[in-house]
């Protein structure tokens, strides 16, 4: 492969598309992780239209799945003998409670424990290709998640209004944060770095359950409000910069791409070492018989 290997997340729309459309005119080879089909073939089609000589693949996964982010990232690892970006972008505000069919809340395993789940899968080959990098999108609504009590939050699925899913979906933003600055001292940042990125408000299609989104969205994108190329173009950096070629366990602004601190409640390494081993004690209990 004579080119570098960029594999995204949520890739068909919002921050995940443009960023894929920019690393594509850098000369990547553009994985996308999609679960829609017709919008996968959409943006290979996109892709085509903006580089005449685009390599892009497409691994259809749903991310909510432990069992199918898992084979994504077999998949991808059989593909690519190296990797070196891996954009964790995919995200979900749901705003009211659902579990997917291996009983996980679908939030917390569509932002967090998929993508937990699919870097886990892609670590040895990220090892092997490096210098490589990891991106994950986090949120400034980590602010809100007001606390951090790993077991119980990662199994929670009861039921919660339109109110209450803000702390919920900051939580799992928390979760992110936090899953990235333990990762980071766990691999060595000469051959993988792993930072997180606060994208900012951006009209996308993540809160696309909220009754009346779309007019809204329309709105804002008529008032240019919420550009989404802002929160991409951080994606971007942190995923290309040679400033950012040493930097790991990092955690950075939309806005000049300013250091920003773990939201309190997260911040102790103790408690991001609970958050990873009670994360994988639950993804083993759901592969036990």
């Amino acid at each position: 492969m004579d080119r570098p290997v960029a594999v995204i997340t949520g890739a068909t729309s919002g921050l995940g598309r443009i960023t894929a459309l920019e690393l594509a005119r850098r000369g990547y080879r553009v994985g996308a992780v999609a679960r829609s089909r017709p919008k996968a073939e959409a943006l290979l089609t996109e892709l085509r239209a903006a580089s005449p000589d685009i390599q892009a693949d497409i691994f259809h996964a749903d991310l909510g799945l432990i069992s199918q982010a898992r084979r994504a990232g077999e998949e991808i690892a059989a593909r690519y003998p190296r990797l070196d970006v891996l954009v964790n972008n995919a995200g979900l505000h749901a705003f009211s409670q659902r579990t997917t069919a291996e009983g996980l809340a679908e939030m917390t395993a569509v932002n967090y424990l998929g993508p937990f789940t699919l870097t886990e899968t892609l670590t040895n080959t990220l090892l092997a290709s490096g210098p490589a990098r990891v991106v994950n999108v986090a949120s400034q609504a980590a602010q809100q998640a007001g606390t951090i009590s790993p077991g119980p939050d990662l199994r929670r699925t009861d039921p919660y209004t339109r109110r209450e899913s803000m702390a919920l979906y900051g939580r799992t933003k928390l979760m992110t944060v936090m899953w990235t600055q333990e990762l980071a001292r766990r691999l060595d940042a000469t051959k993988v770095t792993v930072n997180c990125c606060d994208p900012g408000f951006n009209a996308t299609g993540l809160g696309r359950d909220l009754p009346g989104s779309g007019p809204l969205l329309r709105v804002l994108n008529a008032l240019r409000i919420g550009d989404p190329r802002k929160g991409a173009g951080i994606i971007v950096r942190l995923a290309t910069d040679p400033a950012f070629a040493h930097t790991s366990g990092g955690y950075f602004s939309v806005r000049d791409a300013t250091p920003l601190r773990c939201p309190g409640p997260g911040r102790d390494e103790d408690v991001q070492r609970e958050l990873r081993a009670e994360t994988l004690a639950l993804l083993a209990g759901l592969d036990a018989p």
